[in-house]
């Protein structure tokens, strides 16, 4: 197993922080404009529930190898959202305030996605 004192993703802090991260940036889409229902606002809830969910899919792999390349596609989905977050603050959809927070958030995600896969490797 990939890590012996964690009994299930839910245990793993990331993941935890990454489905607040998941919450948060639900409700600032809830901001958008109508006209960006269908458009960036699927594509940054897309790219956001990724990220737990490959931590979760990574964690259940029989070995470490494949949990850390599911933690490098939670990367890479954390690096979506993040250059979809810059680009709504940029087009103005949503309140500042929420849109730090959400940044806040993903970079928290970042350094711990990051210090896992170091752990591991």
């Amino acid at each position: 197993m990939p890590t012996h004192s964690v009994k299930s993703y839910r245990d793993l802090l990331v993941w935890q922080r990454a489905i607040e991260l998941s919450v948060a940036v639900y409700k600032l889409t809830e901001e958008f404009p109508r006209h960006e229902l269908y458009g960036l606002a699927v594509q940054l809830r897309r790219a956001v529930v990724s990220i737990p969910s490959n931590i979760a899919e990574g964690q259940s792999r029989r070995t470490t190898g494949e949990f850390i390349q599911f933690l490098c596609i939670a990367r890479g989905s954390n690096a979506e959202v993040q250059t979809q977050l810059f680009l709504i603050r940029t087009l103005g959809f949503a309140d500042q305030a929420s849109i730090a927070k959400c940044e806040s958030l993903s970079l928290e995600v970042a350094r711990m996605l990051n210090g896992l896969i170091a752990s591991l490797e």
